[in-house]
């Protein structure tokens, strides 16, 4: 079994999927339902709530998660990509899963692969399907992992699907427009399933309504019918993107017909999304979308600051950085705890291409101490947030966590 930092099964488990298929990203659904059937077809034992959207989609998934089990419902969640170790894709009853509890499924899901070509994001959403179907929560409130018609998770029988608001971002996979976005992000909607879709430009809720009307599915746009005037006042997410993320919760669980739900607002914990630590800002944010909301967050505070940044190399940093550089007083550039980083000498030139001033650190240990008590920014990615965290102490599953290998493509 695995403990504290040493190594075990699931370590072993991740670096042989890694090994397999080391950029693995393959939109279809063949492998994934080869290898539910395999295991059974555990997605068809869930009563699933199917979040998709380019922002905003893992912090509905915590809030509906919060707000259910303050209902006093048990549930499952599952997201991606994790900040630091595996376990935190796999919450039950508002916890991540034990590393026992991971492995007992890993192990079902590896005496599967032999007869499945399976990519690293359909082995473990298999594992959650499995999971969850063993553990029977009365909810458990899924993430895709990129797009929706296509991705793994789309295998599952919804109750309802969400779907948060829609960007441009990997438009390599899902198109170079917001009608086309939208239309992979639509994909979720299922036959006779309402869909409830959160606060979006009007083209993209021209598609999902299309979509949804052509699959018979009621349509729910979450601004008529829930308001952020109903939130309590003790919301526990900073930021006014979630805001709107949490309006979209609220329309979500009116659509359910679940009350006594207000308390689970006020304890919703989602980390490395705006998150303050004593004079820092932790937030995860890596495309141009996500960049304009924390912009406008930033407003709110009249930020004006050091700003730590590190990227993956497939994501717009120079978009991002010419986003956040009016609120950027010196840039301290750093490469992030992934093998896809950019060094840290190349993000500290994109900054300066942006009008920051900027240096190159070795570490973002050097970063924090350069920053000192100066209000500083640390965005760029989540597995920058994710060892920023912990650097921080700040990191609230685990004192000395282990840094679990993350998928390497579809990761953010």
């Amino acid at each position: 079994m695995l403990g504290g930092g040493g190594r075990g099964f699931i370590v072993n488990f991740l670096e042989e999927l890694a090994a397999k298929r080391r950029f693995g990203m393959r939109p279809g659904l063949d492998a994934i339902r080869g290898a539910c059937s395999a295991l059974g077809d555990p997605q068809d034992r869930l009563t699933a709530i199917h979040v998709a959207g380019t922002n905003g989609k893992g912090a509905v998934c915590a809030m509906l998660d919060s707000c259910l089990r303050a209902s006093g419902f048990r549930t499952g969640r599952y997201t991606s990509p994790h900040l630091v170790r595996l376990n935190e894709r796999f919450f039950l009853d508002g916890a991540p899963v034990s590393d026992e509890v991971l492995e007992r499924n890993a192990i079902l899901v590896k005496a599967a692969l032999p007869a499945v070509d399976i990519t690293f994001f359909e082995a473990l959403t298999a594992l959650a399907f499995n999971l969850y179907a063993s553990e029977a929560p009365d909810h458990v409130v899924l993430e895709t992992g990129l797009g929706g018609r296509l991705d793994a998770t789309n295998v599952c029988r919804p109750a309802l699907t969400v779907i948060t608001r829609i960007g441009l971002d990997h438009c390599d996979w899902l198109g170079n427009t917001i009608p086309e976005i939208a239309y992979e992000k639509a994909g979720i909607i299922k036959t006779g399933v309402p869909v409830v879709v959160g606060a979006n430009t009007k083209e993209a809720v021209d598609v999902i309504r299309r979509q949804a009307d052509i699959s018979g599915a009621p349509f729910i746009y979450a601004p008529d019918v829930a308001s952020s005037e109903e939130l309590p006042g003790d919301f526990g997410l900073a930021g006014c993107f979630n805001r709107e993320n949490a309006v979209t919760a609220l329309a979500a669980l009116k659509t359910l017909g679940v009350s006594g739900f207000e308390r689970g607002f006020a304890e919703v914990v989602w980390p490395g999304r705006f998150q303050r630590v004593a004079n820092f800002i932790v937030d995860g944010a890596h495309n141009p979308p996500a960049a304009r909301a924390l912009a406008s967050a930033l407003s709110e505070l009249s930020f004006h600051g050091n700003v730590i940044a590190g990227f993956c190399g497939d994501k717009d940093a120079d978009e991002v950085l010419r986003i956040l550089a009016p609120f950027a007083r010196r840039g301290l550039a750093v490469k992030t705890n992934n093998p896809r980083s950019l060094p840290a000498d190349v993000v500290a030139h994109k900054m300066k291409l942006a009008g920051i001033d900027a240096v190159s650190c070795d570490s973002l240990a050097g970063a924090l101490e350069l920053a000192g008590t100066t209000s500083t920014l640390i965005c760029g990615s989540l597995f920058l947030a994710g060892e920023a965290l912990v650097k921080l102490g700040a990191y609230p599953w685990g004192k000395t966590p282990r840094f679990d290998a993350s998928e390497l493509l579809k990761a953010e």
